[in-house]
């Protein structure tokens, strides 16, 4: 059944912050950062990949999917893992894991190892991102402390595509494609010296806490299907008949993942996180973000480096005003105008800059100067990205139990990746439809003609980002509301005496 709820305007009484508490969020954003960049910086390393192992046009998207893959369907599960096996133990495992993967990544000599290693990669960030989040929820309860520390990981994740764009065409164009995945093991081994040195140990106390096996079933294929049927959809359309089997499967699946909810003894997800105003807006507010930023950073990047012929390193470069702006602002929206206006102000705000930065981007054509054309935008995307994302994951754990952070902190992942898939596959057929319907309207297909067409493309993936923006400006200012209220989730009678740091029993 479904947890307890119980209304509170304020967070429960707060422990005694741990020591190297900000020690503790440089490790966190450090391994956070690691999982966000891995969703771009290996494509940009595709080509030289391909020319490598010798792999086809066709099978070069695996490389990508695989990783979204079992990211995206594993995210519940791992934020409940770290529920149960407890903070620190969750995160040194997934580090390791990610780390020991991305190396196999690295040394792949064949398609089929490169692609194995990318699902593994999944895996571990699966149970890596939400811990992360988690531990961060726990850590910093003093009020004024927390939107300082959600200002940086917000500004984290609004970023990450961006770095990975800039880390990668540097590492490819002046090491080798297996950089993008080796880079990872430097990154991790210094998370897991200071997750050794600073993540507090939580002592093992009462009965083992038990993992919710058919939920876990349920919810796993149907975020599988979700993400898959996305990315099938990129490649062979929406009216294919395995696009819409998978789609239609995760509906049904994830139906019947909400039933049982209602009724297990110990649920994965309380309903009570979800049935929360505040907490539903943050994770419907991030994966309409997810979608606009993962568009923008894919069709950007195409239109920098194919129509103006900018190198790799350069095209990541050309992203720096925006992380500028997203950091800056980031710190300025957490630490003064969130406490005063609240989310249903920050976040509906934040996505009106980006909507306008986005609808800028349409204005451009085949030889448009980076500045106003490209600068400006980006700034004012970099802006709307920093008020948004800090104020929706912050209200997003806000008051949750502890013993549910996890969860809580998985859902915020799950938007992010379902939100990125989505967008990569919904708009890309948006942008290949618009070309084709120009190319149909000028005949014969020269060279000129066919650099217009993309652009055109392009043109319309932004117009529609934009769209997703206006459209979450305005669910985000119906559903949150005027005052930062949630509710508090708390333990089962089964589980309240349970501590996370025990081991998993499945049943």
């Amino acid at each position: 059944m479904v947890a307890p709820m119980s209304q509170t305007t304020s967070a429960p009484p707060a422990p005694a912050a741990p020591q190297g508490r900000w020690l503790t969020l440089a490790t966190v954003a450090f391994a956070q950062l690691m999982v966000v960049l891995d969703s771009s910086i290996v494509n940009i390393a595709l080509p030289s990949a391909q020319a490598d192992l010798g792999f086809s046009d066709g099978d070069r998207q695996w490389v990508v999917t695989a990783y979204a893959l079992t990211f995206g369907s594993l995210l519940l599960l791992g934020g409940r893992l770290s529920d149960l096996m407890g903070r620190r133990r969750a995160f040194i495992i997934a580090l390791i894991g990610f780390a020991a993967a991305s190396a196999l990544g690295g040394a792949a000599t064949t398609f089929g190892w490169l692609v194995a290693a990318r699902a593994l990669q999944g895996v571990f960030g699966a149970l890596l991102a939400p811990t992360a989040l988690a531990v961060l929820a726990t850590t910093f309860t003093d009020p004024v402390e927390r939107r300082r520390a959600f200002g940086i990981f917000g500004a984290i994740a609004g970023m990450g595509g961006a770095i990975g764009l800039l880390l990668g065409g540097f590492l490819t164009e002046h090491f080798d494609w297996s950089w993008t995945l080796y880079v990872n093991c430097v990154i991790a081994v210094v998370a897991v010296i200071g997750a050794l040195l600073f993540l507090p140990e939580v002592p093992r106390t009462g009965p083992r806490p038990r993992l919710d096996v058919p939920g876990t079933l349920l919810v796993s294929a149907a975020l599988f299907s979700l993400v898959y049927g996305f990315s099938h959809a990129e490649t062979d359309g929406w009216s294919d008949t395995l696009t819409i089997g998978l789609l239609v499967a995760s509906l049904v699946l994830g139906v019947g993942f909400v039933w049982w909810q209602t009724r297990a003894a110990h649920p994965l997800m309380p309903l009570a996180i979800v049935l929360d105003r505040n907490r539903s807006a943050s994770y419907l507010s991030v994966l309409l973000a997810g979608i606009g930023m993962f568009g923008i950073f894919l069709f950007l990047t195409y239109y920098l480096q194919l129509t103006l012929g900018y190198s790799p390193v350069k095209t990541g470069l050309s992203f720096l005003p925006m992380i500028v702006a997203l950091v800056f602002t980031a710190q300025i929206s957490s630490n003064f105008l969130l406490p005063r206006f609240g989310p249903r102000v920050m976040v509906p705000s934040g996505m009106l800059f980006a909507a306008v930065g986005a609808f800028w981007l349409t204005g451009l054509d085949l030889d448009s100067a980076y500045a106003p054309g490209i600068l400006f935008p980006l700034i004012l995307m970099g802006m709307g990205f920093g008020q948004m994302m800090p104020a929706a994951i912050q209200t997003a754990t806000l008051n949750v139990d502890p013993r549910f952070a996890g969860v809580a902190s998985a859902l915020v992942n799950t938007g992010q990746q379902v939100g990125g898939s989505l967008g990569t596959a919904l708009i890309n057929t948006l942008a290949a439809s618009a070309a084709t319907s120009y190319l149909a309207g000028h005949q014969p297909a020269t060279a000129q003609v066919l650099a217009e067409a993309a652009v055109r493309s392009y043109s319309t993936a932004y117009a529609w980002v934009g769209g997703f923006f206006l459209a979450g400006a305005l669910l985000a200012a119906l559903m949150y509301r005027s005052r930062a209220t949630t509710v508090q989730v708390t333990a089962t009678t089964a589980d309240s005496a349970a501590d996370p740091a025990e081991p998993v029993v499945m049943h």
